[in-house]
């Protein structure tokens, strides 16, 4: 049965493509294809943190996924054609499942490069929250000053590092023996006809042919979310948040942390780059 051991759940009228593959994948890549074919919007975390009300709808997902609870997709998803990366790959049983004319899309990387990716960008980023006094200063800041934010940074927690990832991400065999099982049981799962495998490198025709859709003439398929381009996003939304806060926390005291917080964030995204471009090289 498709998304077997999950309940069936209320589906949402308008979802057509599920994107089963953990975020640095290329789902980033998909997100921008998708959206090229017509199939908008599509969910993705960044959309999250651009619309963080949605947060909110996310973490009751998680907690009715937790109590074994069937999940109302309506209030996420109307009016969403498409969803790919985290939150929704966690979900991908119950979306499944729900969603049986949907189709499935996994994509797929070498685990080695992966892990050392998702180490060295969004696991990064999630560890600068708490590495030092000033980041924990400014994240608990911004949880009381908007719950929204608050609530996607739980979000991230509960439904990757502590949800797919069982607390075990930095355990890097335990990582990648995770993201393999994963892999097989979306495999497993979702019948044959419903589901493409998919390495972004393959680009637009098997994409195409498995949606139904033509191929787009003399453009390149979109390729984004390199390290560089995750650092560049990233520094942006930490401006953005100082932006929102500095009216209630003022610009001296909210500039020191956001430099804290920016200069570790960076020193370790272009710390753990480095040594990810030295090991391809070798």
């Amino acid at each position: 049965m498709s998304g077997a051991n999950a309940p069936l759940g209320i589906p949402s009228p308008s979802l057509r493509v599920i994107g089963a593959g953990m975020g640095r994948t290329g789902t980033l890549s998909l997100h921008a294809a998708l959206e090229r074919l017509g199939f908008a919007p599509c969910e993705h975390m960044t959309r999250c943190f651009a619309r963080p009300e949605r947060f909110a709808l996310w973490l009751e997902a998680a907690r009715r996924k937790r109590e074994g609870q069937p999940i109302d997709w309506r209030p996420l998803f109307s009016g969403y054609i498409a969803t790919v990366d985290w939150p929704g790959a966690y979900f991908w049983r119950e979306l499944v499942a729900a969603h049986p004319d949907a189709k499935v899309i996994l994509t797929v990387r070498d685990p080695e490069r992966w892990y050392e990716s998702a180490r060295s960008t969004i696991y990064t980023a999630h560890e600068a929250r708490t590495a030092t006094p000033g980041a924990r200063l400014l994240y608990g800041l911004i949880a009381w000053l908007d719950p929204r934010a608050g609530r996607g940074f739980r979000t991230v927690a509960e439904t990757v590092w502590d949800g797919a990832f069982g607390g075990h991400f930095t355990d890097r065999e335990r990582a990648i023996q995770i993201f393999a099982e994963h892999n097989r049981a979306v495999q497993t799962t979702v019948p044959p006809e419903r589901l493409l495998v998919f390495d972004v490198k393959q680009g637009w025709e098997p994409l195409c042919a498995f949606l139904d859709v033509p191929v787009p003439t003399d453009e390149p398929f979109p390729h984004v979310n390199d390290p560089g381009d995750f650092a560049s996003r990233q520094r942006e939304q930490y401006l953005h948040i100082a932006r929102a806060l500095l009216p209630a926390v003022g610009a001296v005291v909210v500039g020191g942390v956001i430099g804290v917080v920016l200069a570790f964030g960076q020193k370790r995204i272009d710390s753990r780059g480095q040594t990810v471009r030295q090991k391809h090289r070798s």
